[in-house]
């Protein structure tokens, strides 16, 4: 063979040997299970080139969602104060020798109150000011600051607070603002894109990126809130800013993480803009937000007891206890009943039912079917209402000019709190912000039920008595099963 020829044939061999090996590679690395040993004899096919991405699979931009929402998005920095009172030690007696020990461990802390501080974020649904964020920001804060993209700032009205659900609405002086398109969590898919904005840390209008992992969650002490799970990376000052699909629609408030080291891990909680839009709806028309109550204890039904009760399947919330005049008892549900549907709505876990009930007007007429003794029964009845918060400002509106000088807002009792208290008068504190009240040791739930051994009855007659009383009051209150005397100075 000539040098060339044999040249010629090395590097075809080569070549050969060499394409054989990755069109190996690449078969066991697709589908391991099938490769077989290729014969020697048999020609080797060099696959074909593949895409640099399947059909689909590109990453989406979210720069457009930023450019067009972002402008909606606010900075919430929240302060007030807390109570501090001096560390003490126990009184060992003058004699004892661990007195002279523990007084180099003694750190200077007067009585009195220190100054806290608190950001998180929120976003406008409204362009004359309305801005949801979660309630934990704005809990006990005695000052409300929004910060919007363009660095003006304004001092926020707490229009309300809803605690069961975490949304706080706020209102800020001015009109024309940039709002965020609101969207159906409904629509959500598992699995689809979703995108943050909010103030991590304090950064504002940071963004971050994930996917839904779950819909419908269940946390503890929130079973009034289908909570979307998604992994998108939130952290302490994300709280109440808002979470977009992919068209640029807000789907949820992203409200609360798991984590081990107080940090993101990958497990983020948004509360669905659906029942935020109806506590802002409802705190800003009513000034408070209703719900309804069925009346009864539930539990979640296992396979063995799916066995038990004879259900073709694990499914349906198990009712362990009925409360005595309860909806629920009215309508005859009875314990050991299995709720199957909840006006027409299938009842799969035992955690979609509270939501179901709860986003229910009270007096609304529903069907429930139970499984009862191996057969399905359908029961009317009318929902009952939970007792909920009073929107902030409508309550201290009506207190009027005592709250202000009391440093207190009241509110007249309702029946049944006038059947638990045993007062047929009487106004019950909702809360107490820093002043007179405070000082003399007056508390939230408290009843006052006279001014200066005048009885009162409503927020006027407060009104009169306070004004008539000078600036020394004493108020009679009740407090659980106690009634006292606190004296009140104003001056």
């Amino acid at each position: 063979m000539k040098p060339n020829n044999m040249r010629l044939a090395i590097a075809l061999s080569v070549a050969v040997a060499f394409g054989g090996g990755y069109a190996l590679h690449d078969h066991i690395g697709v589908a391991s299970a099938q490769a077989t040993t290729v014969s020697k004899a048999a020609p080797v096919l060099l696959p074909a080139a593949l895409p640099a991405t399947l059909p689909g699979a590109a990453l989406p931009d979210f720069s457009g969602i930023v450019d067009s929402q972002g402008k909606a998005v606010v900075n919430i920095s929240v302060s007030g104060t807390t109570k501090t009172q001096a560390l003490e030690f126990p009184d060992f007696g003058p004699q004892s020798p661990f007195k002279e020990f523990f007084r180099q461990f003694q750190i200077p802390a007067p009585n009195g109150n220190m100054p806290i501080h608190g950001q998180g974020s929120g976003f406008i649904v409204d362009s004359d000011g309305i801005v949801l964020t979660n309630a934990h920001v704005v809990a006990d804060a005695e000052e409300v600051m929004v910060r919007l993209t363009d660095k003006r700032e304004f001092k926020a009205k707490v229009i309300g607070v809803d605690k069961q659900t975490d949304v706080a609405v706020l209102k800020i002086n001015a009109n024309n603002l940039p709002r965020v398109t609101i969207g159906d969590p409904e629509k959500v898919h598992v699995g689809e894109w979703v995108v943050a904005i909010g103030s991590p840390f304090g950064f504002e209008n940071s963004v971050t990126a994930g996917i839904v992992s779950a819909k419908s969650r269940t946390l503890s002490g929130d079973g009034y809130v289908p909570f979307m799970q998604t992994d998108v990376a939130i952290n302490p000052g994300n709280s109440g800013g808002p979470l977009f699909n992919v068209r640029g629609e807000v789907i949820g408030i992203n409200s609360q993480i798991y984590s081990r080291n107080g940090g993101y891990q990958g497990l983020s909680f948004a509360i669905p803009i659906d029942v935020a839009m109806d506590v802002e709806h409802q705190l800003l028309t009513k000034g408070k937000v209703t719900r309804g109550r069925l009346g009864i204890m539930i539990q979640e039904v296992n396979q063995a007891l799916a066995d038990s009760f004879g259900l073709d399947s694990p499914r349906g919330a198990l009712v362990a206890s009925v409360e005595a005049d309860s909806a629920a008892s009215r309508a005859g549900i009875q314990s050991g009943d299995v709720i199957t549907k909840f006006n027409g709505r299938d009842i799969a876990r035992s955690s979609e039912l509270p939501a179901l009930v709860a986003g229910t007007a009270p007096g609304s007429k529903v069907s429930i079917e139970v499984w009862r003794h191996g057969k399905a029964k359908e029961l009317q009845m009318t929902v009952g209402e939970m007792k909920s918060a009073v929107a902030r400002d409508k309550s201290e509106d009506a207190a009027s000019p005592s709250s202000s000088k009391l440093g207190l807002a009241v509110r007249p009792l309702k029946e049944d709190e006038k059947a638990n208290s045993e007062e047929s008068n009487g106004l019950i504190v909702e809360y107490v912000k820093e002043g007179p009240a405070a000082k003399a040791g007056i508390q939230a739930g408290d009843v006052i039920l006279a001014v200066n051994g005048s009885r009162i009855g409503s927020v006027e007659q407060l009104s009169e008595q306070v004004a008539k009383a000078g600036n020394k009051i004493a108020l009679l209150v009740k407090r659980g099963d106690r009634t006292m005397f606190v004296p009140v100075k104003t001056g």
